[in-house]
């Protein structure tokens, strides 16, 4: 990777950021002869997808820890498998059921069919179905997903024609997979789950995907749509698989920024952008926060809309509508990660002599009404009793993430609201750790005995430590009115802004957050297309 320390240069285009999409953007950039420079605050590129030592020997994915939506353009087209990519697929998903059994399913489809009918015959003879319903509703949304949404205000013939097109696309869909999309976009998870599975863990399992990030319970309105979010990612044209990166998340950025390096671009550490330099109404470069100024006729902020529309420019220069949307956004984050070193692997009462329910991910979220009850808290301002977990021992799927005979797990947890009523996060931090360690031990006697090291990362340090709004890892809520072409306001979801020469390619512009990637490349084609004008 290239740093530069050096004094102040001229550029062909600035990137505010140094997270996976503003690596991915100066990458696409780069490769098509743009002079780029990316400014990141931390002195470590990733953003959010970084991978620490925090114990030695030990490695972990602070924040962001799985891949799944990575858009396979991305890899083909910056050619990353070259500068090192290598995802590593996750052959198990357990799921304790909370009276001692579980579902273990993995890669075989009809070992999976098989252990769903353990608990219930109803739910494996209606697993494929749901299966191909929900892979329909996919297919329908994915040109969607992998495309500039149209400016369905806007006048321009460009404009007419893509509106055109989105209604014949829709148009050509079958009218009862249409109608499940719209269910999934604006219903619950818990509502669509009912038509297909009677088991309550099967249900559970199935709804564990629904709540990842949001302040939303799977029986909320909108759970639905981050079911169906989730369900988008893909490794090898496989809808709805998961993978860990070697190395971590940061290992994944790594690789980003080896490619963009080798395209050209530069990246500067430890350079924090205090603003944007406006001349009227156009963007001419940055000031950063020791006052050197760098120009440029392009510069893009991969930060949040927030900070990219009312921190980086004085909000006065632009629309009062714009500015009214970005700061009646909804970020409200939820999530809170803890992870721990351990001194060995957890042992599952019923699966004693076998590790193969550690390949993937371990869901914590026994039943529906379970994962509803942990959000009852944060509805009003409060950590959950008994919190949702979704775990991964990395190091199990990737053991250069820990000493031989040693571990390291990470667990994403609900619900952890950014604003605790009557109380600081300061204050809380320990004892939410234990609630997280608590439930851990209820399923995994002993657990604490394991307990080398125990990190716990509120959405407080998440926004302080990546600059996300509220601690929200998508950058924004998947909630419908802020998705598509609302996202991140109606009228400039093109990744352009109100300034010439100012843009947008972070997590809160379409598609939408987790490691992606689209925004960065799809932002890229707008920047590339406005200079060939």
């Amino acid at each position: 990777m290239t740093v530069s320390t050096g004094p102040t240069h001229d550029w062909d285009a600035l990137v505010v950021g140094g997270g996976h999409n503003g690596l991915t953007h100066a990458a696409y950039l780069a490769k098509a002869g743009l002079r780029t420079l990316v400014l990141e605050k931390n002195e470590l590129v990733g953003g959010a997808a970084i991978t620490e030592e925090l114990r030695p020997g030990f490695s972990f994915t602070t924040f962001s820890y799985a891949l799944s939506l990575l858009r396979p353009e991305i890899i083909q087209e910056l050619d990353l498998v070259s500068h090192g990519f290598l995802p590593l697929m996750m052959p198990s998903s357990f799921h304790p059921t909370g009276d001692g059994d579980y579902l273990l399913l993995g890669d075989d489809h009809g070992q999976n069919v098989q252990e769903i009918r353990r608990h219930s015959p109803h739910d494996a003879d209606a697993y494929d179905r749901y299966h191909h319903d929900l892979d329909q509703v996919c297919r329908a949304v994915q040109p969607l997903f992998d495309n500039i949404p149209p400016d369905v205000f806007g006048t321009d013939p460009e404009d007419q024609a893509d509106v055109a097109w989105l209604l014949e696309h829709l148009g050509s869909v079958d009218r009862r997979v249409l109608h499940d999309t719209v269910r999934l976009l604006t219903g619950s998870a818990s509502d669509w789950l009912e038509d297909y599975f009677e088991h309550e863990a099967v249900a559970g399992f199935h709804a564990s995907s629904s709540i990842i990030g949001s302040k939303v319970g799977p029986m909320s309105p909108g759970s639905g749509l981050v079911l169906l979010f989730h369900k988008l990612g893909e490794h090898d044209r496989h809808l709805g698989s998961w993978a860990f990166h070697k190395g971590g998340n940061g290992g994944f950025t790594q690789v980003l920024a080896r490619a963009a390096t080798a395209y050209g671009a530069e990246i500067r550490l430890g350079a924090q952008v205090s603003a944007v330099l406006v001349d009227g109404e156009t963007a001419t470069g940055v000031v950063l926060a020791d006052g050197t100024e760098l120009r440029a006729p392009v510069v893009v902020s991969a930060l949040d809309p927030r900070r990219t529309f009312t921190e980086l420019v004085d909000p006065v220069t632009l629309p009062g509508d714009l500015v009214d949307s970005v700061r009646r956004m909804r970020f409200r984050g939820v999530s809170a990660k803890v992870n721990f070193a351990l001194d060995g692997l957890p042992v599952f009462p019923a699966l004693p002599d076998t590790d193969d329910h550690f390949g993937g991910f371990l869901n914590i979220g026994p039943t529906i009404e379970y994962v509803e009850r942990a959000f009852d808290a944060a509805k009003y301002g409060w950590y959950s009793e008994r919190p949702f977990i979704d775990a991964a021992v990395q190091s199990v799927v990737d053991p250069d993430m820990a000493p031989p005979g040693k571990h390291v797990m990470s667990c994403f947890v609900q619900y952890a609201p950014y604003e605790l009523r009557g109380s600081t996060w300061d204050a809380e931090r320990e004892a939410f750790g234990d609630r997280a360690q608590a439930v851990l031990e209820s399923h995994f006697p002993g657990f604490g005995d394991l307990v080398l090291q125990r990190e716990v990362v509120t959405p407080l340090d998440i926004e302080q430590r990546t600059g996300l709004t509220e601690g929200n890892i998508f950058a924004g809520e998947f909630l419908a009115p802020q998705m598509y072409f609302f996202r991140p306001a109606p009228g400039w979801s093109q990744y352009r802004t109100p300034l010439r020469g100012y843009y947008q390619c972070g997590s809160g512009t379409h598609p939408g957050g987790c490691v992606i990637g689209s925004p960065g490349r799809l932002a890229s084609h707008q920047v590339l297309r406005d200079l060939a004008r």
